[in-house]
């Protein structure tokens, strides 16, 4: 290991998406350890097994657990699936804390985007979307004890993270450098359905400095391809 290279890269902030907590980085936060690296995983507010007023919880609460990770940067601000929400927020907060952003099978969303503006209830379990995510393929080279953790250790995701909408006023976030690592599909088939007009993918068309590399496996590389995803987000930001 270059102690020296280790010493002078930003640190690394893991945000996990819907249903997760810090846990499911706990794979790749230990390979980037063991290559020197300064790595937080956060469990977002509402996320946490026991939470009492889970209904009570925001978009802006997430956001702000974002912010307070990051601190005055620098930070290598990592974000899975539905996480991209509370991290297009933050770095449009304080886009000059964060040094690079990588994007796991997700991407930035825009001024006034919701995952699901109508969503109704105080929280969305995992079994809404767990036979569409098996049928979808997202699941795809996960094991069945994987599969079995996820669905022991899921947690129902706060409605305000589902429901509010993104709040963004800085275009300086455009310009921070990103990597979109692209999953489930390529960084071609992504940037193409955004390009067709795709809702969730309306933020990859404003961004002025965003890569995408492939790495083909299901929705949760994570568990997946830990090794692998750790490589990319170890070259982020050096």
């Amino acid at each position: 290991m270059d102690t020296a290279s280790s010493a002078a890269a930003p640190r690394i902030v893991l945000v996990p998406g819907f249903w997760l907590g810090a846990w499911a980085w706990d794979e790749v936060a230990a390979i980037l350890r063991e290559r020197g690296r300064d790595v937080v995983a956060l469990t977002l507010p509402g996320l946490e097994p026991e939470h009492p007023r889970r209904g009570e919880v925001t978009l802006e609460d997430h956001a702000a657990a974002v912010l307070d990770a990051i601190g005055d940067g620098p930070v290598v601000l990592v974000a899975h699936s539905g996480a991209a929400f509370p991290a297009t927020i933050a770095i449009d907060r304080r886009p000059d804390a964060v040094a690079h952003a990588v994007w796991v099978d997700t991407c930035p969303v825009v001024d006034g985007q919701a995952m699901d503006a109508s969503f109704e209830g105080d929280a969305m379990p995992i079994d809404a979307a767990w036979d569409e995510e098996l049928e979808g393929g997202s699941m795809r080279d996960l094991t069945e004890a994987q599969l079995a953790t996820l669905r022991e250790r899921a947690v129902p995701e706060p409605a305000g993270a589902v429901r509010d909408a993104a709040v963004l006023r800085d275009e300086r976030r455009l310009d921070v450098p990103q990597t979109l690592v692209a999953t489930g599909f390529s960084g071609d088939e992504y940037r193409a359905y955004a390009e067709q007009g795709a809702g969730f993918l309306r933020g990859l068309g404003e961004q002025r400095a965003l890569r995408t590399v492939d790495l083909p496996t299901g929705h949760w590389p994570m568990w997946s391809r830990p090794r692998e995803l750790a490589d990319l987000i170890d070259a982020a930001g050096r």
